[in-house]
């Protein structure tokens, strides 16, 4: 199998240098060249043809997000973005991924060889993951009816639970844009960084029929809310008389992941049992499918999102392996599935 060619597009002599030394250790990917601003890119590109871009955000002549733009539309292809981790930055990252970029990650930093060790096997699994992603090139378009009031009764306890990693903050977008605004409480968990999470839940609510919020504390779970949990906590659920109640939980890591889908979905599972929908959505690994599965044999409505319209079949396939998907769905139906379980 010959190794993944990649094509680092960044205006630093010295990110160029240090991601070119840290990519070029695994025999999996080979460096094919290196562009200091999107005008060489371009000619880059051509000449090339890699399998994947990792792309600075911030550049001078033309923006990381300017040209990612064009790229998409033009040439659709797996990117990673090379992001600032901070709050600051967290917006114009979103927005990348909005785009189509597949995954980012922060930007190398000269340090101990065991941080560098951690950071090179980072960003070689999300670049070997990315190649082999799907990179979805036609925008998602809810229904027509989609975000409206549903008109029927909505079940008595009913909680709906979704999880998603690589390619699922827009995947989670489309979900939540599927629903009614007067839907049952959605709790979620996204691996995300804790600088990212509360921009993220921002840009839901402005877009989403549902008011989003990142959970902060322990928090009364409504119906028209959708609830995120922040980065680098868990979020599970309890009952409190008849409603339900998010927590955050500052436990280990499961899956290396916190917050951890399997955890979301194990709570939901023990509390609200067969009044819980649940969807695993796009993402690498395997986290949330044992979850799913706990949900599945408690007798919820469990729902795997299907290969063709998943970023990285990984999550998914993973619970669709352990027999815990009731349905394997195209992201177009997930919502409107949802919906369909939470009103009589």
């Amino acid at each position: 199998m010959s190794a993944i060619k990649v094509l680092i597009v960044d205006d630093s002599a010295l990110i160029r240098s240090l991601l070119t030394e840290i990519i070029s250790a695994d025999p999996r990917l080979t460096v094919v060249g290196s562009a200091i601003d999107p005008f060489e890119a371009r000619e880059m590109i051509k000449a090339l043809s890699p399998d994947v871009l990792t792309l600075d955000i911030e550049m001078p002549k033309m923006d990381g997000i300017a040209f990612l733009r064009n790229l998409m539309r033009l040439r659709p292809m797996p990117v990673v973005m090379i992001s600032t981790l901070t709050e600051a930055g967290a917006p114009k990252t979103l927005e990348a991924l909005e785009l189509g970029a597949v995954d980012f990650i922060a930007k190398p930093r000269q340090g101990g060889a065991e941080a560098l060790a951690i950071y090179g096997r980072n960003i070689v699994e999300k670049l070997v993951t990315a190649a082999q992603s799907n990179v979805a090139s036609t925008p998602f378009k809810p229904e027509p009816n989609a975000g409206k009031a549903h008109e029927g009764k909505l079940k008595n306890g009913i909680l709906c639970a979704i999880g998603a990693s690589t390619g699922g903050t827009e995947a989670i977008k489309d979900v939540l844009l599927g629903m009614p605004s007067n839907c049952p409480p959605i709790v979620i968990a996204q691996h995300i960084p804790e600088s990212f999470s509360s921009s993220y839940a921002d840009r839901l609510n402005r877009s989403c029929p549902m008011t989003v919020i990142e959970v902060k504390g322990t928090t009364k779970l409504e119906r028209g809310h959708a609830y995120l949990a922040p980065g680098d906590d868990h979020l599970l659920v309890k009952k409190d008389g008849a409603h339900y109640v998010g927590f955050l939980q500052k436990s280990d890591k499961v899956n290396r992941h916190r917050p951890s889908v399997d955890v979301l979905f194990d709570s939901v599972a023990q509390h609200a049992g067969k009044r819980a929908v649940a969807a695993i959505l796009t993402g690498m690994g395997a986290d949330g499918a044992k979850g799913l599965k706990n949900l599945r044999d408690s007798g919820a409505y469990t729902i795997a999102q299907d290969e063709a319209t998943s970023v990285v079949w990984g999550m998914p396939k993973a619970a669709v392996d352990l027999d815990a998907a009731v349905a394997v769905k195209p992201l177009s139906q997930i919502a409107k599935l949802l919906t369909q379980q939470c009103f009589t």
